[in-house]
């Protein structure tokens, strides 16, 4: 059963964000994703994608509808002998019409719209997986720049610790309460944060630009995420929704189903077609009248119009009829297998996310108690290291078993969603429909496949303005133009 996670609850995932913003003034997830679906270019390419397979439909009807061409021609005679007359004419016009109708093709138009047909629903198919896949990406940008962050401020607040605890060390040393031995592995356990710092900052700005290219703008302050549905109990009840609703699946399905359309169309080679045809030509000696062998005059003008039914039936073609159906039936067979590998990929990704949320759930109870264990073996070997029953490196070591604890809780909770989302896009139910995005009308592929597919007229392009994807160049990143360089 479908739900729209983003309307659950007003619930939020207990992971550190920015306390300085408002709510207002924070970026919801599903303000990210509505962005990522406007603009980010792979969702944005695959809906072009899916146009350009919408008009194999109308490329195949057009195999069972009347052809019109008109013909015209003007050419001057140079010379005549014999009985055809002596005397040349200067010029000749001629214009004409040829209709076409085919009737019987073998069954060779029938299969190709069927099979244009099964490949557009495997486009939207793909079209949907990849939206899925795309606000998988969203959400695990989203929530990577929320765990970047918390380990930046908790690495700068145990820089601060560590500075507040060396000057305390030094000064014990000065009244000779402690050893160069303490104020030097204060000193080192400092360095080390300060590193770990430096790191975390690193680690901070790759999760920002990788946010920027999946969601294209930079992240602002970032909202605690909405809780997830209600997931499935057991990995089995996961791989059962997922075998039925996982797009990836639909579209190996029903691109299975045009390869055995593709054999009927191979097949139609060998059989005979029968069109109904008409043609009328006009011809217009532009006044050059002339005389036959007996002293006649010709006529100066002439038409001639004519229908009738024309068949075409293959005797032999050299065998390429069999090599095309051989050739059919071996990509049939092809999708056949690539359906499995798709159920496969399937089972295993569902598999997969289910047990990374298990184990991610399962951390996050263990990192709770291991925070609350740290903070208060911290409180005690402060107190007794300042009675000089504890050295300053077993404080120190408390207090980096506690950075890492919170840390671990951060990472555990991260994981935790991302698996999470990623077991409800297995499960099929990532696309926008199921996220109830607030962002507008969803895009159409139904509208636009009626614009495509069921055009009878010749003419009627569409403008293109340019990508609706935006880029994530600042102007003071844009290459300078050949005039601003010299």
């Amino acid at each position: 059963m479908r739900v729209g996670f983003l309307a659950f609850g007003a619930a939020l995932v207990a992971i550190a964000c920015p306390a300085a913003a408002s709510a207002q003034d924070r970026e919801s997830l599903s303000e990210a994703l509505v962005d990522a679906y406007r603009t980010n270019p792979t969702l944005t390419a695959q809906r072009e994608a899916l146009r350009g397979t919408d008009a194999g439909v109308a490329l195949a009807r057009a195999g069972s509808r009347p052809t019109l061409s008109a013909i015209a021609g003007l050419d001057r005679e140079l010379s005549r002998r014999g009985a055809l007359g002596s005397q040349a004419q200067d010029f000749n016009l001629s214009v004409g019409a040829d209709l076409s109708l085919p009737l019987f093709q073998g069954g060779r138009v029938k299969n190709d719209i069927r099979a244009a047909k099964a490949r557009v629903e495997a486009g939207r198919a793909t079209l949907r997986a990849v939206e899925g896949d795309v606000f998988t990406q969203a959400v695990a940008a989203y929530m990577d720049v929320i765990r970047a962050r918390a380990v930046v401020d908790l690495s700068a607040n145990q820089v601060e610790v560590l500075t507040t605890n060396l000057e305390a060390t030094e000064d014990r040393f000065e009244i000779g309460d402690l050893t160069r031995t303490d104020v030097a592995q204060s000193q080192a356990r400092l360095q080390l944060a300060q590193s770990r710092l430096a790191g975390a900052v690193g680690q901070l700005a790759a999760a920002e630009e990788i946010y920027r290219q999946v969601i294209g703008d930079d992240p602002g302050e970032l909202a605690p995420p909405p809780p997830l549905p209600p997931l499935p109990e057991t990995p089995e009840q996961a791989v059962r929704i997922a075998l039925v609703d996982n797009a990836d699946l639909e579209a190996a399905r029903e691109l299975a189903q045009a390869a055995g359309f593709d054999v009927r169309v191979a097949r139609a080679a060998r059989l005979p077609t029968l069109s109904a045809v008409g043609s009328g030509t006009y011809v217009n000696a532009l006044g050059n009248a002339g005389e036959d062998v007996f002293g006649s005059p010709f006529p100066n003008d002439g038409s001639v119009t004519s229908v009738g039914l024309t068949s075409r039936i293959p005797l032999y073609q050299g065998g390429a009829p069999a090599a095309r159906v051989a050739q059919a039936q071996a990509f049939a067979a092809q999708r056949l297998e690539l359906l499995v590998a798709a159920e496969r990929a399937v089972i295993a990704e569902a598999r997969s996310a289910f047990a990374a949320y298990e184990a991610a759930q399962r951390a996050i109870e263990a990192n709770q108690v291991a925070v609350e264990a740290n903070e208060l073996a911290l409180e005690g070997a402060r107190l007794e290291n300042s009675i000089g029953t504890r050295s300053v490196l077993f404080v120190l070591d408390a207090e980096q078993e506690l950075l890492n604890a919170r840390v671990d809780l951060v990472t555990a909770e991260r994981d935790a969603y991302v698996a999470g989302f990623r077991l409800l896009n297995a499960m099929g139910q990532a696309e926008a429909d199921d996220l109830q995005l607030d962002g507008g009308a969803l895009y159409d592929p139904v509208g636009a496949y009626r614009e495509v597919a069921g055009r009878w007229t010749d003419w009627g392009d569409r403008d293109l303005d340019g990508p609706v994807a935006t880029s994530t160049a600042t102007p003071e990143e844009r290459p300078q133009s050949v005039t601003e360089r010299q």
